[in-house]
């Protein structure tokens, strides 16, 4: 999976509209290998990242758990700890 991609689900506040098309817009780079695709392929990757959104906001829509939601900023926080070791940078 593309280390850019995060999870979107079980998070207070759930994940917006923006934040879903994002992950799509990552996707559907990712499996293209285009960040910017060519004028002939734009309808297609447009369509693409459309579909992938849907797909997802879909599934989040559906998804159940027992687990209490996650806190954003408790999240981001582990996520810079764990850059910090992996990078051997100030946290």
């Amino acid at each position: 999976m593309c280390r850019n991609i995060r999870q979107l689900h079980n998070f207070e506040p759930a994940a917006t509209s923006e934040e879903v098309r994002a992950a799509a817009l990552q996707y559907v780079r990712k499996v293209s290998g285009s960040t910017k695709p060519s004028l002939a392929n734009q309808h297609a990757f447009d369509e693409a990242v459309e579909a992938v959104a849907h797909a997802t906001q879909h599934l989040l829509d559906h998804l159940t758990t027992s687990a209490p939601p996650k806190d954003r900023d408790v999240e981001r926080q582990k996520a810079q700890a764990r850059n910090a070791v992996r990078f051997g940078t100030p946290a």
